[in-house]
């Protein structure tokens, strides 16, 4: 018997058998849509609070913040741009994700740009084609090696590798070196 034929039923009651049968399947199926209902509107609460997670995920990882003050570095950081290079500070980004320190992105007025992690070791430096990364972040294993192999080029880019060091020199060619500054391999 259908819904609408239950419905008819118990506006005009022939039987009381069939008026129990036909309540009992319309209260059965308020039942199933409560229950639907119901998790319908607990689907929509899961919902909406993974949105709310996840915006507040987004908004505190777009953190990222600029200043031309050199005392937010570490002063591990302080200490080697002083050290090394005649260029003042021109801009430091410092990159965040969930409110914590990755990176420290510095600018310097010459073009340099350094990158130190979040306790102030160096990353990287890059400079211009005319200019040289200062020898004293050169390991000397590795200034031994340009020096003899690569007469007349300078470093124009140094990279700390958790396996070791990437260099580029004046002319575009990129070598390979592991951590004790042991020649590895040219690269593309």
């Amino acid at each position: 018997m259908s819904a609408s034929a239950c419905h008819a039923t118990l506006q005009q009651p022939r039987h009381r058998a069939q008026q129990r049968y036909c309540t009992r399947r319309i209260s059965a199926q308020e039942n199933r849509i409560t229950h639907l209902n119901f998790k319908i509107m607990k689907l929509k609460r899961i919902i909406m609070g993974m949105a709310i997670m996840m915006a507040g995920v987004f908004s505190a990882s777009a953190s990222d913040s600029f200043s031309r003050d050199v005392s937010i570095l570490p002063t591990v950081a302080q200490e080697l741009i002083g050290k090394n290079f005649k260029a003042n500070v021109s801009l430091i980004k410092v990159d965040k994700t969930l409110g914590h320190i990755d990176e420290y992105d510095v600018v310097l007025t010459d073009g340099t740009e350094i990158s130190f992690d979040r306790q102030g070791n160096l990353k990287e430096v890059e400079t211009s084609q005319s200019k040289s990364v200062p020898k004293g972040l050169v390991p000397a294993s590795i200034a031994r090696y340009i020096t003899s192999s690569h007469k007349g080029q300078h470093i124009v880019s140094l990279e700390r590798k958790r396996n070791g060091w990437d260099i580029e020199l004046s002319n575009g060619i990129d070598i390979r070196f592991d951590k004790e500054g042991n020649f590895l391999r040219y690269d593309d």
